[in-house]
């Protein structure tokens, strides 16, 4: 299967692309990215150099990638979605007499998203963070620190909330509880929708018999 990209596409230069990916219209990708097998790019998607994108992600419209992030495989970036990489830019110098350039520096913090995570639509994501595997940020949330794996997390800041199954199905919320008395939860669950068994401590969430 051959890679689609449409007309008005702009793909740079040293741009890798996997069989079956589909490239939607007005899509940017900047030189230096790689984008896996089967994978959809939304339109009017920006991504920019040096991103790493793995096999079967979703990318739906108007999502910004800045540089330093990471997706792995099976990824879904909702419609909306921005990515960050500087927790304090400037846009000059100190002196205001020249700009400051765009390339990565020491300020330049990556974002990691682990296997299989979903990020909702409108999403503000911080960096020096993992978003975990099958974690999922609600929809408009403002993520400032790392998700743990099958992790739901929602709010500004974002806060976890409960933990969710691999198909997506949640799996309990937790309780609205101090933290110390949320850490003596230990419980074994399994998913209502497809039968996959799942241990919980402490809010750690452990696959019994993964797929």
């Amino acid at each position: 299967m051959s890679v689609r990209i449409h007309s008005t596409a702009l793909i740079e230069s040293n741009v890798e692309i996997g069989t079956g990916t589909s490239v939607w219209d007005n899509v940017h990708i900047r030189h230096g990215t790689q984008i896996g097998e089967d994978c959809i790019i939304g339109e009017k998607t920006y991504i920019a150099y040096g991103v790493k994108i793995g096999n079967r992600c979703k990318i739906n419209a108007f999502v910004y990638i800045c540089n330093a992030v990471t997706l792995e495989d099976g990824v879904m970036i909702s419609a909306g979605t921005i990515f960050t990489n500087d927790r304090f830019p400037r846009a000059a110098t100190s002196d205001l007499k020249q700009l400051r350039p765009s390339d990565p520096d020491e300020h330049t913090l990556p974002t990691l998203v682990r296997e299989g995570a979903t990020i909702g639509a409108g999403c503000t994501i911080g960096n020096d963070l993992s978003i975990g595997r099958f974690a999922m940020v609600g929809m408009g949330t403002l993520v400032t620190k790392s998700v743990p794996d099958f992790h739901l997390t929602i709010g500004h800041p974002a806060h976890s909330v409960g933990c969710v199954c691999r198909c997506g199905q949640l799996l309990m919320r937790f309780p609205e509880v101090s933290m110390s008395e949320t850490d003596l939860i230990e419980t074994d669950l399994t998913c209502s929708a497809c039968g996959l068994q799942y241990h919980v401590k402490d809010q750690v969430v452990t696959e019994l018999m993964p797929p």
